[in-house]
């Protein structure tokens, strides 16, 4: 009897562990089912804000700032380089150019002539067919200290026999008023020896001390003066320019003096191109 009560009791107690182990488990499980019951719409409503969130990654936000449509500005184009302007030879470049023979004389100085009492080149005949050597040999040999500081030949050769910052003696007396016309003054930088009056209808001394003077090889009334000479008288008077960085004004001998026979009836209209444009060419 005992021992069927004993087994019983021991069924009851299993029984009730049994039961609150069942009970134990409900409760765990319970609390998930009651979130999932509590909140229905979780699923769905966290589903459609991810989605809405991938949909605003994937799609322009209107609230955004319009994205800069501003062009660049083009770069800016280069214009091309003018081609450069040729320069004028130097001084040293057109003497070397031209072969100038320097054959210079003390006895044909008359005294210093700075660039700033440089005003004109003279043009004269020498009214002799011979050499340029030959014309400056004359002249030291004459006696009459009478020289032009250049003489170009009818071949075109070039020689210089006073420097051009010194005095010769090639203009000698002008016409009277001529000193007034041509601004410029017998004054004491010319020592004068040598000079002998011609008149009192040609009193001017003055044109020496402001000019450099130019001997053509050339007889008046011998026909025209040759190319190579004319080209480099060309040469000659774009080397005094250039030696003084300005253009003096160019008058023949015969402007300064009528009486003279120098320049010729040959070398008229040459004159009047190399007044207008400094070269014998006819524009």
């Amino acid at each position: 009897m005992m021992k069927k009560r004993l087994s019983l009791l021991i069924a009851v107690i299993a029984l009730l562990v049994l039961i609150v182990v069942i009970v134990w488990l409900v409760v765990q499980v319970k609390p998930s089912g009651q979130m999932a019951n509590m909140n229905p719409s979780f699923d769905s409503t966290a589903s459609q804000q991810m989605q809405g969130s991938i949909n605003n990654q994937n799609s322009p936000d209107v609230t955004q700032a319009e994205p800069d449509l501003e062009q660049p500005e083009p770069e800016p184009t280069e214009e091309p380089e003018a081609p450069p302007t040729p320069t004028a030879p130097d001084a040293s470049t057109l003497f070397a150019e031209m072969g100038v023979v320097e054959d210079y004389r003390d006895v044909f100085v008359h005294g210093n002539k700075g660039a700033e009492h440089q005003k004109y080149i003279m043009l004269h005949d020498t009214e002799g067919w011979g050499s340029p050597s030959s014309v400056i040999s004359y002249w030291s040999g004459n006696g009459n200290l009478v020289a032009a500081h250049f003489i170009v030949g009818t071949d075109g050769s070039v020689y210089q026999c006073v420097a051009m910052d010194k005095i010769a003696h090639h203009a000698g007396f002008g016409n009277a008023g001529n000193n007034a016309k041509y601004g410029v003054t017998d004054e004491s930088r010319d020592d004068k020896k040598g000079t002998v009056s011609i008149g009192s209808a040609h009193p001017d001394y003055g044109m020496n001390s402001y000019s450099v003077g130019i001997e053509m090889v050339h007889v008046g009334g011998g026909g025209e003066y040759p190319t190579a000479q004319l080209e480099a008288l060309d040469k000659l008077i774009a080397y005094i320019d250039a030696y003084y960085g300005f253009e003096s004004a160019i008058v023949a001998h015969n402007e300064w003096r009528t009486s003279n026979s120098d320049m010729s009836a040959e070398f008229s209209t040459y004159l009047a191109n190399y007044k207008n444009h400094r070269s014998y060419k006819s524009l």
